[in-house]
């Protein structure tokens, strides 16, 4: 039977070269102790362009995770993610090419030299059009560890996908790429032969039909598959795929919930299987296999983050999304050959376009948090009330408001994490709705229908779905086609102005921004749809003319179908009032409101040595999505001093969509706290902060230039009088520039401040590196100077261990502390040393040296020097060494000071006094430190 079945696996293999698909026939064996895989490999090559051929390429994306110097170590670097970058051997994985040839001559090749996981083959005579070349190779695969990719060696197995060598698409020119974790393979289909062996102790599951035979201790499988894009194996000692049989389909999966029936998930996996045929057409493969791992890179966010605990959603629903989405993902990128890199952008819109009809479909009853919707103090607000569907227009607002938004045409390793996985796929399929409900009914559904059945199985662009789309309506799409797909421009219209006129209403409209789209206005009454029309072509402003009807309210994109910047001013009402919009109180944030003007409450709880626990009530007006103008107002009580203190802020954001300029920042601050026993301090700050684009979103960090006037007017016990160190004015001028990075990081600011009696420059320069062993060296140079000095005492000095933070800029537990474990709190500022010396500070310049090297983990040694000048005194070095416990870096640190000025600390009384520790109880410092790599 077996070589029955090998005849007829030939016969088709024969008909495969006549019909020119590529072929790729391995036989492999699997060294399961070495994680080796022994492969032999044949490669048909068709050559289907209309040019001569010098020179082939293959993906060879098992290499990619041969060393730390590859684009994929890059790239986790890039994502704050060093676990490849620093590890172990015999984690890694690579290719050794044995030997390889063409048209069985050996052949010349090499790995390209900026890209290990691509292969140069050089041809000794040129490949004609319509012709083809058998390349044979003999290679070695070592599988790296799963954790890095979710694919390699796992703790039971192997789970292998872009394990084997595959031709480069050539589509006018070779479209090659490097391995980046984000399973996009740019390949033509080919049709698969495949024997491999594998220890008996081990079943094998893929998504080709397969045929197993027994001998001695192995397992021999004989694998085909006919017009395959990719191919995934799972080799592992107990079965993990569930096959569930549906009309046309045998779906695989190791996603699967046992609270669900096997026929009801069956029932449940067919459901989805002919609503994606209703839109695209046949799945032209009899077997469909969903893989855990690949799909847990493209969750849905928002329902398989919450904790189960939490069951806001039913197990059906839950899984059945789950699936849908899952498998609209392989279905269209199994038979749709596009390259997602650069033309991802309709790949990504068919799956969202999909997934909204879906849940339009069945479940249009799902709220956006679930059964949360339903639960007394969460109810009542307006997060609660959105539907499902409604998460693709908020998520898009969340980036949109923020300008980090990125065009749909931008190549997709070049957009940001959150983009990629998110926004830009929600914009994608936003975008298919936005037209489907502007133009003639079922235009967009058939273009669908037409460009799946022209191009399945062909290599493909998205100009062939744009051009299918434009010849079925006579309405004007350039605009999207054009600005929505290819800029970040922003759609963002307003209704200015409703006049009752007669029976008509004259509606003045106004685009806000610098896109021209259609525009649906509605109608609205008891917040139900009335009336909707549409308009088009208008740039800047305009004046419709609508007859009366049964409604009190207009509104423009009500039902958010297109993604909008703005919508908060889309609304206007048609009855007669003080205010068109009335105040709303809401409890700590929620979502805009555009019946009301909002103003948001919620406790806020700080401490301070003198104040003790300051519980307050923060009145603001921000929404969860962020707002250009933002003011905020906190009163609090001191549970320890008894007094009313309280802090405030307005600021004002000007974003700029071209130049350098990314952001300009107008803020007006203040506060009221005590900075001792009994004596507060009243601040008054103006600012005007520069903040600059970065070359790209995906690289970290920034520059700011930041001018700001500090306001201190401090009060002094009864009995002493008020001097210039009580009440003072500093304008401050800085340049803070910062690149951060997990293996090496650097950043410095300059600055300089005058006051009416003082003037100084200093620069902090910091630079932060990992070893080969991944162990930290951090530096630090501070080098401040007084241009001029007419001040006494040292109240504006620079400090050697613990700044005076005369402009109330750092968060000291206990400011004014010299004793006591508030005392030892330590902030690295100015010259950032850990021991107390006998001169503490430096009031003509100082320049300090900080050093830290890591020993093993968290297990690090400091080091410090520094030179402080004061007046009318000799240079003082200052020198200094300990432990530093890094648990934490800038959030929760502990240092041991061991030897210094004061000679051997530990040998001193009350050493636990010299003991310095650094505690960050800011949430937006921890949730920035946890987020890196995401947003």
């Amino acid at each position: 039977m077996k070589s029955t079945l090998k005849i007829y696996c030939f016969l088709l293999f024969s008909f495969a070269i006549n019909a020119q698909e590529n072929k790729i026939k391995m036989k492999a064996s699997l060294l399961a102790e070495d994680a080796i895989l022994r492969v032999q490999q044949d490669i048909v090559f068709y050559n289907k362009s209309g040019k001569e051929l010098n020179t082939i390429f293959l993906h060879n994306w098992a290499n990619s995770y041969k060393n730390n110097k590859t684009k994929l170590s890059k790239r986790f670097i890039e994502d704050y993610k060093k676990n490849l970058y620093f590890a172990k051997e015999e984690d890694r994985g690579s290719t050794k090419i044995l030997n390889l040839s063409v048209n069985y001559e050996t052949a010349d090749f090499e790995e390209l030299k900026d890209q290990i996981d691509v292969l140069k083959i050089k041809l000794k005579k040129p490949l004609p059009p319509k012709d083809s070349i058998i390349i044979t190779a003999s290679y070695d695969i070592k599988f790296p560890n799963a954790k890095f990719t979710g694919y390699g060696k796992t703790s039971d197995g192997f789970h292998l996908r872009f394990w084997y060598l595959n031709p480069v698409v050539y589509n006018n020119d070779w479209n090659m790429m490097s391995n980046l974790n984000m399973d996009d393979m740019y390949s033509d289909i080919s049709d698969f032969q495949i024997e491999i062996d594998i220890p008996k102790k081990y079943t094998l599951e893929s998504n080709l039909y397969q045929y197993v035979t027994e001998k001695n201790d192995k397992k021999e499988y004989f694998l085909i598959g006919k017009n395959k894009k990719d191919i995934i194996l799972n080799i592992d000692k107990t079965p993990n795929f569930t096959s569930f049989k549906t009309d046309d389909v045998d779906i695989k999966t190791d996603i699967v919930n046992q609270n669900i029936d096997h026929n009801l998930s069956t029932s449940i996996l067919n459901r989805e299987l002919l609503f994606i045929e209703e839109y695209l057409g046949k799945y032209p493969h009899k077997e469909l296999l969903i893989d855990k791992i690949t799909q847990s890179k493209n969750p849905i966010y928002g329902l398989n983050q919450l904790p189960n605990f939490l069951r806001p959603f039913s197990d059906v629903f839950k899984w059945d999304m789950t699936m849908f989405k899952a498998i609209t993902k392989k279905y269209i990128e199994n038979t749709l050959l596009l390259n997602n890199r650069t033309d991802y952008w309709l790949v990504d819109g068919l799956q969202s376009y999909l997934m909204i009809e879906y849940a339009k479909e069945y479940y249009p009853e799902v709220n956006l948090l679930g059964n949360l919707s339903k639960v007394w103090g969460v109810r009542n607000f307006n997060i609660s009330k959105l539907k499902f569907n409604d998460k693709y227009p908020f998520i898009y607002q969340f980036s949109a408001r923020k300008f980090l938004d990125q065009s749909l045409t931008t190549r997709a390793d070049s957009l940001s994490n959150f983009n990629r996985k998110i926004v830009n796929k929600y914009k994608a399929g936003l975008g298919l709705r936005y037209l489907e409900d502007y133009l003639e009914k079922d235009v967009i559904k058939n273009s669908i229908q037409e460009f799946y059945l022209k191009n399945r199985l062909k290599i493909t662009t998205s100009n062939s779905f744009a051009n299918i789309v434009t010849s079925k309506t006579k309405k004007d799409i350039s605009w999207f086609f054009g600005d929505y797909i290819t800029t970040n421009k922003k759609i963002d219209y307003t209704i200015k102005k409703a006049t009752i006129v007669g029976d008509s209403i004259d509606v003045v409209i106004k685009n806000k921004r610098n896109i021209t789209a259609p525009i649906a206005l509605y109608g609205i009454k008891n917040k139900k749809v009335v009336f909707k029309k549409w308009y088009t072509n208008i740039d800047s402003t305009k004046t419709v003319r609508i007859a009366k009807g049964d409604f009190d309210r207009l509104s423009l994109n009500y039902e958010n179908t297109y993604p909008e910047y703005n919508t908060i001013d889309n609304s206007k009402s048609l009855k007669k009032g003080l205010f068109n919009k009335p105040l709303k109180l809401t409890f700590i944030k929620d979502i805009n409101d555009s019946y009301y003007n909002q103003l948001f409450y919620q406790p806020d709880v700080k401490y301070n040595f003198y104040d003790g626990i300051l519980l307050g009530l923060k009145i603001h007006n921000r929404p969860i999505l962020t707002r250009n103008l933002q003011f905020s107002f906190t009163p609090s009580y001191g549970t320890k001093s008894n007094s009313l203190t309280g802090t405030f802020y307005t600021r004002y954001y000007q974003y700029f969509e071209k130049g350098s300029i990314y952001r300009i920042q107008y803020a007006i601050s203040g506060s009221n706290l005590h900075y001792t026993e009994d004596l507060a301090y009243n601040s008054f700050n103006q600012t005007i902060q520069v903040e600059f684009k970065r070359k790209t979103l995906r690289d970290a960090g920034g520059r700011f230039l930041t001018a700001r006037l500090f306001n201190v007017d401090k009060e002094v016990a009864p009995g002493i009088v008020k001097t210039d160190q009580d009440k003072y004015s500093v304008f401050s001028l800085s340049y803070f520039y910062n690149k951060p990075d997990i293996i090496k990081g650097f950043r410095y600011n300059l600055s300089t401040e005058i006051g009416s009696k003082f003037s100084k420059v200093a620069a902090d320069v910091r630079f932060r590196s990992l070893t080969d062993r991944n162990t930290q060296l951090d530096f630090r140079v501070y080098a401040g100077a007084f241009l001029t000095n007419n001040t006494q005492g040292d109240y504006f000095s620079f400090g050697l261990d613990r700044a005076n933070d005369y402009l109330f800029q750092l968060n000291y537990i206990g400011r004014s502390e010299n004793s006591g474990i508030f005392s030892q709190q330590f902030i690295v500022a100015e010259g950032g040393f850990k021991s107390v010396l006998p001169t503490r500070f430096a009031n003509q310049f100082m320049l300090s040296f900080n050093s830290n090297i890591g020993l093993w983990r968290w297990l690090e040694i400091y080091n410090d020097v520094a030179f402080l000048k004061n007046r009318d005194k000799p240079v003082f070095f200052a020198y200094e060494s300990g432990i530093r416990l890094n648990f934490v870096h800038n959030i929760f640190e502990l240092y041991f000071p061991l030897y210094s000025n004061n000679g051997w600390e530990l040998g001193h009384e009350a050493y636990p006094r010299k003991i310095r520790f650094v505690f960050t109880a800011n949430p937006r410092a921890i949730f920035n430190f946890f987020r890196r790599g995401f947003l």
